[in-house]
């Protein structure tokens, strides 16, 4: 009983969180620092090095490495 409560209450705090963003409230959300990669010339360079070392291409992204073992 006492598990149900805890588990209860944990979901309410976690439904508390998700609200509805207001069309005034939207511009601080569309700057350049908020996305998910914000230089994309930075993100770039990244992969190039990141693909360098593991020489295997889309090693950072879903899927295997370059293996074929998918």
């Amino acid at each position: 009983m006492k598990v149900d409560a805890i588990l209860l209450a944990c979901m309410l705090a976690l439904c508390a969180g998700c609200t509805a963003v207001k069309p005034w409230e939207r511009g601080m959300l569309a700057e350049r620092k908020m996305q998910l990669v914000p230089s994309p010339l930075q993100n770039s360079l990244d992969e190039h090095t990141y693909f360098s070392k593991e020489a295997a291409f889309g090693g950072q992204g879903v899927g295997g490495g370059g293996c074929g073992c998918n």
